[in-house]
Parts: structure tokens; sequence; C-alpha cells
């Protein structure tokens, strides 16, 4: 079994540095593009203070439900590990969260990112989630990987359905700079397309080799919802690869690293405490635009300050190699940057139109308007 996880970790890593984007200023409208994309336009502006209920250190995802014969909006928010519930008419009348409950625990820190809501009523989600790297001896850091839970109760209580995604074997760095992890996959958020055939979850790199950081990609078949573990694929370009089992007695899957679509240049683990990486990233479907919009982080240094947010699209979720290259739209800014729609009972981090929210750490000072 060694001797197959060897193979693998080395098979995963030889993976091709890119350039990374030229910064333009940010008063002005941007254009996000690359030779197959047609240009994005984005303008910001103030808007009146709107903060998501409790405290938010994770993507927050939301979901409208009718109840009662009331449309009502359920954002889910998470801080130190713990995921809530909220819910109301709109984004300014959330009522106070109410702590979820996930049993069993998965272990350590769970973040819900995303969710996915069935035609049934059910919720799945799919949280980031932190345990001790207690493979480095003398840190309190952490490795994060990505799972899967299913509420049947608008969010209030969640049944794990396991692991989905980690990083491959061997690939943290226990002298890491990074102020948090020692490697891992996390960070993410998560696309059903348009036929409703595959969740596509776009998701943070923090892997030891530098060609295998920035934003990865890897999709799950709508199919395999409530079973998914070892079922995900990892787009390393330009093919969707299939996890490994290498459990002789049972299933443990391993992971394979994904070509990075945005890679960085200044990488998260080396003695420079300079840092030039993409993370965080937020999708959603823009039906102004008829095409999913990126939102990023991009940090400059091992404790993840903010150089920008940025914004990238694509017509289609299919070929991953299609994301524009990422423009600057707002210079420093918060962690977590994230659009939600403004439309009653459609609009949220998944979908919006012409003129929605910049939410950042779970607060909006601005609107943002797609230009065609």
């Amino acid at each position: 079994m060694l001797f197959r996880l060897s193979r693998l970790f080395r098979l995963a890593y030889a993976l091709p540095l890119a350039g990374l984007s030229v910064l333009l200023h940010p008063s002005l409208v941007l254009d996000a593009q690359n030779s197959a994309q047609p240009p994005i336009h984005v303008q910001l502006s103030s808007a009146p203070l709107l903060r998501l209920p409790g405290a938010v250190d994770s993507n927050s995802p939301a979901v409208w439900e009718q109840v009662d014969g009331w449309n009502l909006l359920f954002v889910m928010t998470s801080i130190n590990g713990q995921p809530s519930t909220a819910s109301g008419r709109a984004f300014s009348s959330l009522s106070q969260p109410r702590v979820a409950t996930v049993e069993p625990w998965p272990g350590g820190g769970v973040w819900m990112e995303a969710i996915v809501k069935d035609d049934d009523g059910t919720w799945y989600g799919y949280y980031h989630n932190e345990n001790r790297a207690n493979m480095c001896r003398g840190t309190d850091k952490v490795i994060p990987r990505i799972g899967a839970a299913r509420s049947r109760d608008l969010g209030a209580t969640w049944e794990p359905l396991g692991v989905i995604l980690e990083a491959p074997p061997r690939s943290y760095d226990c002298t890491t700079d990074n102020e948090y992890f020692v490697g891992g996959v996390g960070d993410f958020s998560v696309q059903l397309d348009a036929r409703s055939q595959d969740l596509y979850f776009f998701y943070s790199l923090y892997l030891r080799e530098a060609s295998a950081q920035g934003v990865g990609v890897a999709r799950l078949a709508w199919a395999d919802r409530d079973d998914p573990s070892g079922k995900i694929m990892v787009w390393r370009n330009p093919s969707w690869l299939p996890a490994l089992n290498v459990g002789r007695t049972q299933e443990v899957w391993v992971y394979p690293a994904a070509s990075p679509l945005f890679p960085t240049t200044q990488p998260w683990h080396d003695d420079n405490p300079a840092v030039n990486a993409y993370w965080g990233p937020s999708v959603h479907w823009n039906t102004h635009l008829s095409r999913y919009v990126m939102l990023l982080n991009r940090a400059k240094d091992a404790s993840y300050t903010q150089e920008g947010i940025y914004v990238s699209s694509v017509s289609s979720l299919e070929n991953p190699g299609a994301w524009s290259q990422p423009v600057k739209i707002l210079d420093g800014g918060r962690w977590y940057p994230q659009v939600f729609g403004l439309e009653d009972g459609s609009g949220t981090d998944k979908t919006a139109g012409e003129v929605a929210r910049l939410f950042m750490l779970g607060s909006s000072q601005h609107f943002i308007r797609f230009v065609r």
C-alpha cells in the first residue's frame, strides 16, 4: 500500500506553473477576459451597510424555501468551526442565527460553505473541515478537507455523508510560514450545472508544491449526492481524474492534485513570507450576463493580507480551462467576497442578476453591477 501511495503522490505533482494576470485600476470599469472569453464589465457603488446575522469567517450559503405559504430566505453562517442557520423575508430581515446540529460530529471545526437544494426539499451541504495537523509536532496549525452532509429540516440538523475531497498524502509542509495551514484543500463554493448532472467544486489548494497551489476544480455527479465518498473527480488539465481506493479491508480514498486554474507565483510554503496567491473562490450564475462569475481573494503574505478582490467568468462549467484571467475590482477588501442576488425568491449566493450585493466577511457596503 505504501508503494501505491508513493506512486500516486508522484503522479499528482507534475503540475506546470502559469502566469498571473496583470492588475488594472479598481476605479475603472474592468474587463476580465482571455482569448476564449468575452469581457465582463463590473461596476461598484456605495450601499447602506447590511450585515448577515452572527459572526462570519467563511463563505455563507443561502437558500429560498416556501414555508407556510411564505417565501423565506435561509442563510447559514459559520464562525470558529460552528455553523448556524438564520431565516427571514430578505437579507435585511434575517432572524438571529441558531446553532446547527451536526450529528455525528465529523471532528475538528466545521464551516458550512455551500448548500444545494434537491427537488424534494432536502438540502445537501458541503463543509470545510479543519483538524489539527498532528503529523507536525509542536504546531497548532491545521489541515483542511471538504465533507458532505444532508439536512431534511431546513438546516437545523445535519447528517454527515463523509469526507469527499482531501489533499494527496504527504502534501503538507510542517515548516510552512502559512499562518493557519500546513497543507490541505478547502475555502470553496459549489455550483450545480444547468442540466442538474454535476456539482462543481471550486476550492483553494494549499498543497506543498508551488505548482499545486491556487484554485482547483472537482466535480461530483448529482446522482451520487447521497453516497459521495470516493466519487468526486478532480480536474487535472485536460482530464477529470478519479480518486483511488488504496484500502485492503475498507475504503481508503486518495484524491489527485488538481491543476490550478490560477496558479501562485509566490507560494504559501517557503522561507519567504511574501505570497501571491488566489484563494477562496465564490461562484454564482449571473442571469443578466448568462455566465458564471467567480470572485476571488488575492493574498500578498503568509498571513492572508488582502492585496485585492478579483473577478473571473466563464460561459459553461464543463471546461475549467476557459475561465477568464482574474481582474481586480477592489483594492484590499476583506476575506470571503460573495455576490448575493437581490431577486425575491431566487437571489442567493449562487444566483444573481444585473445588480446585486457584494458581501465581504458577512457585511455589504457595495452594490455590484454587471454590464453586458
